[in-house]
């Protein structure tokens, strides 16, 4: 076991770094105990390791650390999260310490945070339905076990209402499985701390649920480990515990900004718009680790939430996020002011391993015509509707009359629905063919005769019955 050894050769302060000169087998990322003058302590953690030197970041801040009186003493260990069943139901900080007033967790296991990505050669592909009782989501771009589908919103859209509603309602359709949910937030108020807690208190669904909350005043090294120890809990719970696991993480832009105060801090060289040039490698650390494992029971699900500044999807946080999952969910401003809610833009959302979970004995045999046909119709009313707006809608076909009022029954219906309106899929996909009756038969080219005469003749004639 290491020596712990209390170094007194601090050389320089410059915000929240602190450089310690002649030190001797510290390693990156080794956890750091400051004791100040007074017998305090504070927390850092080494940032780089040059020869004898070692760059370390205090996660309180330096306020009121004296060069000639301060202590550093390196513990021989990374950031470790305490690991037993029992943290269900609990709330920790983003570091895994309690702040729900509840007593310290007796740890089964210690584990480092800084785990490693899933090797792409034990990866199993995933192809099981989740369903998340959200329409735009089951019918439209569903999710799998073990994907990673992240939402892309703006600042002022309710995409926490949307998170507190997946977390609440997330479930494996027809599996017996235990499933869990870990709750990573980033930087947040503590009006939306609050919000999340009494949501998931209010519902029930703390009870299967851990949630690690980092506020906008807490240190901005705790909002970089925040990710990595929802991680660490959700990898115990689900390859230790053999649980479904849905993690997701909001907000990775304040993740991300965190990570450029860093580097700034540490005057490396910008990339672009001033984020580090290793922002992809980042952030790819953190999302490679959600995913199935062969010959392992249990998975994580990964919905990362991030604000796109300016709502720009080109900005580098949604643009490499996009590189490394498999699609996005994106929330549509105009669409919110319309009403719509969740205002999710179906036209540039995608998942793109939406057809693996779909389909007989998974959700339905007629979905992916369904979604194929809903999709089309849906586009193609927003086509009129553009040509209403230029013409007037006195001028568009009778047919395209039809396709304008479906693309606002779909909105309004189908697209739109109440935070506690928990929809199965069996609803969502009668939902739809309810919508598509408006058009004759002839119209609906994207759904197989058998499907047309199986769905779409039946709810013609139960229309004609009320």
């Amino acid at each position: 076991m290491k020596v712990r050894t209390e170094y007194k050769s601090i050389t320089s302060i410059s915000g929240p770094l602190v450089l310690i000169e002649r030190v001797h087998e510290v390693k990156y990322e080794e956890l750091v105990e400051f004791v100040l003058q007074d017998g305090s302590t504070r927390r850092g953690k080494v940032l780089e390791v040059h020869e004898d030197k070692a760059l370390v970041q205090v996660f309180e801040g330096t306020t009121g650390l004296d060069v000639e009186n301060t202590a550093g003493v390196f513990k021989g260990r990374g950031i470790e999260l305490s690991l037993s069943p029992d943290i269900q139901g609990r709330v920790f900080d983003g570091l895994g310490f309690p702040k729900d007033d509840g007593p310290p967790v007796i740890p089964k296991i210690r584990k480092d945070i800084n785990g490693a990505p899933i090797n792409p050669f034990a990866r199993d592909y995933p192809n099981e339905f989740i369903q998340t009782g959200i329409s735009t989501i089951d019918g439209l771009n569903t999710l799998v076990r073990g994907q990673k589908l992240p939402i892309f919103s703006g600042s002022g859209l309710p995409h926490n209402e949307m998170a507190a509603q997946i977390a609440r309602q997330a479930n494996v359709l027809g599996s017996q499985e235990e499933f869990a949910v870990v709750f990573g937030a980033m930087g947040i108020t503590y009006e939306e701390s609050e919000f999340f807690i009494q949501d998931f208190r209010r519902t029930g669904a703390l009870d299967r649920a851990v949630l690690f909350m980092n506020l906008a005043d807490d240190p901005v090294v705790e909002r970089i480990a925040t990710p990595r120890t929802a991680l660490t809990a959700a990898e115990y719970l689900a390859f230790d515990l053999g649980k479904q696991v849905l993690v997701i993480l909001t907000d990775m832009t304040n993740y991300c900004e965190a990570l450029r105060q860093v580097s700034a801090a540490r005057k490396e060289i910008p990339g672009r718009r001033g984020y580090p040039g290793y922002l992809y490698t980042d952030l790819a650390t953190v999302y490679e680790r959600a995913g199935r494992i062969k010959d392992k029971k249990g998975s994580i699900t990964m919905i990362p939430i991030l604000t796109m500044p300016e709502d720009d999807k080109t900005h580098p946080i949604p643009d490499l996020t996009g590189y490394i999952t498999e699609g996005q969910m994106i929330l549509s401003r105009p669409l919110y002011r319309k009403g719509v809610n969740p205002p999710v833009d179906v036209q540039q959302s995608l998942s793109r391993l939406k057809d693996k979970g779909i389909g007989e004995g998974k959700t339905r045999e007629d979905h992916a015509d369904l979604f194929n046909q809903l999709f089309a119709a849906y586009t193609r009313g927003k086509e009129a509707a553009e040509l209403a707006v230029i013409l007037g809608e006195a001028a568009l076909s009778e047919l395209d009359q039809k396709y304008l009022k479906f693309s606002e029954y779909f909105e309004d219906q189908y697209i739109s629905q109440k935070f506690d309106d928990d929809r199965d899929i069996e609803y969502t996909l009668n939902l739809g063919w309810e919508l598509l009756s408006v058009f004759p038969r002839v119209e609906l080219r994207r759904v197989r005769d058998e499907f047309l005469d199986k769905y779409f003749e039946k709810n013609k004639a139960e229309e004609k019955a009320v």
